[in-house]
């Protein structure tokens, strides 16, 4: 244990625990006094260790575990061992079922009612979670347990997500002693935006996954626990970034489902459904809704079409079944140190239904879905990328007809809140100590916000009155313990609101009635549907026209649990959402061993500025080559989109990169002469709404060198990983004319940006 770790633990511990009277004896010399230690707090006797995994954009029916093709033998073995829940719903995104999840209040209620990236200005919306309503991890550390995340968190504000802080809302500010992983919502998976506890490190992995990555340094933490304190308690929150975007996975794992999806997602769903019934997943009678809005027919897409969409896929099952090895990999560890029998495994399969992002196409850059107005890849676009899909040198998603079949049976996607498509994801409960009916299904509804009072009751520790002094609010979720041993148990959560981007939902008693609000149009206009999910499970027989009464009593239910839980006011935006998290007119950088993240930099999109560089071009000797002062002077971004200006081969360069479709390349003339030089790349955009175009001059020593047109900007990121480098491109490269690191040789003293009013 290090300093920084030990004072860690040294607060944590002064907030949780009062102080305490001396118990012993204290005299003039030790020969006349009796030693005594404060006590330690210690969790309830008994008290089981606790694996918590949450994985990302998984659909009801991507898991072999529940029917769908992707093989997931680790989740099947944890699903034998405990139980697999049905009925269990998350949010509709990643942030907001995260924090639900970890909190037990409703999304809204914690300030998540939107993912990080796009917080604002409203009590349900600003990303600060109140401290009133602590998370799971802070009342089992100040309860005695050891706390250790790693992975995805998205749990802090886009503008504190910088290496800058303010650290309280990383995890070491709530609750947990270790961390490892990366703040935001996603990252790429070899060249990931990496953090340990509240120090940025460099994302390069060498090849490594960032799975195995995660699973390594828990197993490590756990390795140190078990050896040093093994009498006490673990919480390990292990939060994958896969199956999110992008899309990316070891080649061995890729091999494996070569050609599996050549069936296409009509066959694929079918398939899944059929397993589903089977397994008794689902009822008998479920029937298929019909094909979604805009997606074709596997049998009408061209040769060209079903082959590269195919391959997508591929390319989310072996990610997904690479998850699924690393899960083992943990679960073998707790099994071979003797622990996994009194280990809680909480498997999250999902925190919201498979993603529509990927478009009815799908995309060889994900980046591109975050910058409308900017157009999506078309098939023939992404089928140039057909051999990269899926390595580290992509970024991919897949089309929206595979989502559609991961979701199987329900309707709609991700961010769709109103329908179980967005919503409904499984749930495993493994505990081989405590359930004993073993493999068994539970269908009782139950929801995100259910499993920090579930984790409570299952240990034995009551709801504290206070966390780090502030009193706390109870509980909005209801433990989920019942139905451990009573199947037919009837539920403790009868009602529950949804709400996500305006379409909104509430269950209550059975009934659902839900509207699928068009982003754009009036919330007065919406339409809503009526169904009974106890009599039709995947929200087929729209009820609404038979029953109005029971739609204007459910939306009055609505409205109640609406303004108790701060989802008001309703926003249907989603890039136009996002907020500068800096807003200076000058800023400063300077060369660091590690990338600067992109919420530390401003945004430099639909504005003009400038970016100088001050550098030192040293003599060469007689024996030095033409590129011994080689190398980037900074870069933003990588190889899906960013710009960068670097020395090549002795000459100055200047490179814009368009989600690598379109390049701008500016060139100054000669070498650069020994000596301290500045160098300048003016922006100057034409302003008139996003994504249009603008005029780049590069200017040395105050001369203009070389000046260029782009007829097209990025509106809204370069990139989602990939933050600033200062002397370097230590990320994946932004030219394809270098590769990373690409150190620049000569010196870069400082890079000040200026935004032009």
């Amino acid at each position: 244990m290090n300093l920084r770790t030990s004072i860690c633990c040294v607060l944590s511990a002064a907030l949780a625990l009062p102080a305490q009277e001396f118990q012993g004896k204290i005299g003039k010399t030790v020969a006349e006094s009796t030693p005594a230690w404060p006590t330690r707090v210690q969790a309830p006797k008994g008290a089981p260790n606790v694996l918590w995994i949450v994985l990302d954009d998984v659909g009801f029916g991507h898991t072999s575990t529940f029917g769908g093709p992707v093989q997931t033998p680790s989740l099947e073995r944890l699903a034998q061992s405990g139980l697999r829940y049905t009925n269990f719903h998350t949010t509709a995104l990643c942030s907001p079922t995260r924090a639900a999840l970890l909190s037990g209040r409703n999304h809204h209620s914690v300030a998540f009612g939107m993912v990080s990236e796009f917080s604002g200005g409203y009590p349900g919306y600003n990303g600060m979670m109140p401290l009133e309503k602590a998370l799971i991890s802070e009342i089992l550390l100040m309860h005695g347990y050891s706390t250790f995340a790693v992975g995805k968190w998205h749990l802090a504000p886009a503008a504190e997500m910088s290496k800058a802080g303010p650290f309280d809302r990383w995890p070491l500010g709530r609750g947990f002693e270790h961390y490892f992983g990366f703040l935001g919502g996603e990252t790429d998976q070899y060249h990931p935006n990496l953090v340990e506890d509240n120090t940025t490190l460099d994302g390069n992995l060498h090849g490594k996954h960032l799975t195995e990555a995660i699973t390594d340094r828990a197993i490590d933490y756990l390795q140190d626990h078990l050896s040093v304190r093994p009498e006490k308690p673990f919480f390990l929150y292990w939060a994958s970034g896969a199956t999110h975007a992008p899309l990316q996975a070891p080649a061995e794992w890729r091999d494996k489902y070569k050609g599996k999806f050549d069936q296409g997602w009509d066959k694929v769903r079918e398939e899944t459904l059929a397993r589903q019934k089977q397994l008794g997943i689902v009822p008998a009678d479920v029937l298929l809704p019909p094909r979604e809005d805009g997606i074709k027919s596997w049998d009408s897409l061209s040769p060209l079409e079903k082959k590269v969409f195919a391959r997508m896929n591929e390319v989310f099952a072996a990610m997904g079944s690479h998850t699924d090895f690393e899960i083992g990999r943990m679960v073998h560890f707790l099994e071979q140190k003797g622990v996994l029998d009194n280990t809680l495994i909480i498997v999250n399969v999902g925190d919201n239904g498979a993603s529509q992002e990927g478009g009815f196409d799908g995309m060889y850059n994900d980046t591109i879905f975050f910058n409308a107005p900017i157009a999506r890849p078309t098939p023939e676009e992404n089928m140039k990328w057909f051999d990269k899909l899926g390595t580290e040198f992509s970024s991919t998603h897949y089309p929206m007809g595979w989502a559609m079949a991961g979701n199987t049976p329900f309707r709609r996607y991700k961010q769709d809140a109103s329908n179980e498509g967005a919503t409904r994801n499984p749930l495993i409960l493994s505990w081989p100590a405590r359930i004993k009916d073993k493999g068994a299904i539970r269908t009782q509804f139950h929801h995100a916000t259910d499993l920090a009072p579930t984790l409570l009751e299952a240990i034995g520790i009551k709801p504290p009155e206070a966390v780090k002094g502030y009193k706390q609010a109870p509980f909005e979720g209801v433990s989920m313990v019942y139905t451990f041993d009573d199947a037919k148990a009837k539920t403790r959560h009868p009602t529950q609101y949804f709400e996500m981007l305006g379409r909104r939902a509430i269950v209550k008693d059975g009934w659902k009635a839900l509207t699928y609000h068009a982003p754009g149009t009036s919330y007065d206009s919406d339409k809503w549907e009526l169904y009974n999910l106890s009599q039709n499970f995947n929200e087929t027989d729209d009820l609404a026209a038979k029953y109005p009464s029971m739609v204007k009593e459910m939306q009055s239910a609505f409205e109640v649990e609406a303004k108790k839980y701060n989802v008001y006011p309703l926003d249907d935006r989603i890039q136009r959402r996002a907020l500068p998290t800096l807003t200076r007119p000058v800023y400063e950088y300077f060369p660091s061993d590690v990338t600067m993240p992109r919420m530390g930099v401003p945004t430099l999109v639909n504005r003009s500025y400038s970016i100088t560089a001050e550098i030192e071009v040293t003599p060469p000797t007689t024996s030095e080559a033409i590129n011994a002062h080689d190398g980037s002077i900074f870069a933003m971004g990588g190889f899906t989109g960013g710009f960068a200006l670097y020395v090549k081969n002795g000459g100055l360069t200047y490179a814009y990169n368009l989600f690598a479709r379109d390049r701008m390349v500016l060139r100054a003339p000669g070498a650069l002469s020994p000596g301290k030089h500045a160098i300048k790349v003016d922006m100057a955009y034409d302003g008139g709404g996003p994504a249009k175009g603008a005029t780049v001059t590069l200017f040395v020593d105050g001369r203009p060198a070389s000046k260029g047109r782009l007829e097209q900007t990025v509106p809204v990121t370069f990139n989602t990983s990939e933050g600033l480098d200062v002397g370097s491109d230590r990320g994946t490269p932004v030219s394809e004319e270098y590769a990373s690191p690409f150190v620049y040789q000569g010196k870069v003293h400082k890079i000040v940006i200026d935004l032009h009013p």
